[in-house]
């Protein structure tokens, strides 16, 4: 049972600046969910000890008891604003939430247990990966942990449409940009047989499968950078490269089953 932060070899395993933002998160994400709240989990880069202040973001996956319900999700807006309004070594912090009985399912078992298994660090509450065996890479995963790419791109190509707020323009760009290249990590995760730490070992995992596309990778990087760039070259890389990636996947798919 992990209540406090967890601790290795005497230290906790987190860079010493983001202690006193992953102590306040923890705190105000029990105090706003109370007993909804089993447990929280960081991931990305503050998991692996390689934010950059004042550059990485802070990403937590949430599960709780039960689904939450809208006030609880106004809670959470509130406390993501809070949090990162408070510690200015994080310019923003992102929540993944599951209900208990969904990420314990066995329909799940690819996509939530391989996600707290191997992606994320228990900070607080009933630590989940606990309960599951280590996960060979493989094409279930792979799906699993991609989910609906022609959704999303669908949604993000809508959003970036209809903003006119330069801010929000760059956080759809940056965001649509990450998801595509973890998806063409995805494509790839099942022939490398190991899993990509950070956004640059995806790039350099998918070139070696698809060399053919590096101009492609480089402009999606030029949009994770948040280099303001028009709607139009944007809107071309969801609807030109992110339609190939679709394909790609239902290629595969058909191929492997």
């Amino acid at each position: 049972m992990a209540r406090t932060l967890p601790v290795i070899d005497g230290q906790t395993p987190f860079q010493d600046e983001y202690l006193p933002v992953l102590l306040d998160a923890v705190n105000q994400l029990k105090a706003g969910l109370g007993k909804n709240l089993h447990s929280i989990y960081v991931h990305g880069s503050v998991a692996r000890r390689e934010a950059r202040p004042g550059k990485s973001d802070l990403n937590l996956t949430l599960i709780v008891e039960k689904p939450l319900n809208a006030s609880e999700q106004s809670v959470l807006s509130t406390l993501k604003w809070r949090i990162a309004s408070h510690h200015p070594v994080i310019p923003g912090v992102t929540l993944k939430a599951g209900d208990l009985t969904k990420v314990l399912s066995l329909e799940a078992i690819f996509r939530w247990g391989f996600w707290l298994k191997h992606c994320c660090l228990c900070l607080y509450g009933d630590d989940l990966a606990s309960r599951f065996g280590c996960f060979e890479a493989s094409w279930d995963i792979a799906k699993a942990m991609d989910g609906d790419i022609k959704k999303e791109l669908s949604e993000y190509r809508a959003k970036i449409m209809a903003t006119k707020v330069v801010k929000n323009y760059l956080d759809y760009c940056e965001a649509v940009a990450r998801k595509m290249l973890w998806s063409c990590f995805s494509l790839v995760l099942h022939r490398e047989q190991r899993l990509a730490l950070s956004l640059r070992q995806c790039a350099d995992a998918f070139l070696r499968h698809y060399p053919d596309k590096s101009l492609e990778i480089g402009r999606l990087f030029i949009l994770v950078e948040r280099t303001q760039v028009p709607k139009k070259a944007s809107l071309f890389m969801i609807e030109t490269f992110g339609g190939w990636i679709v394909d790609e996947f239902d290629k595969i798919d058909r191929k492997i089953g």
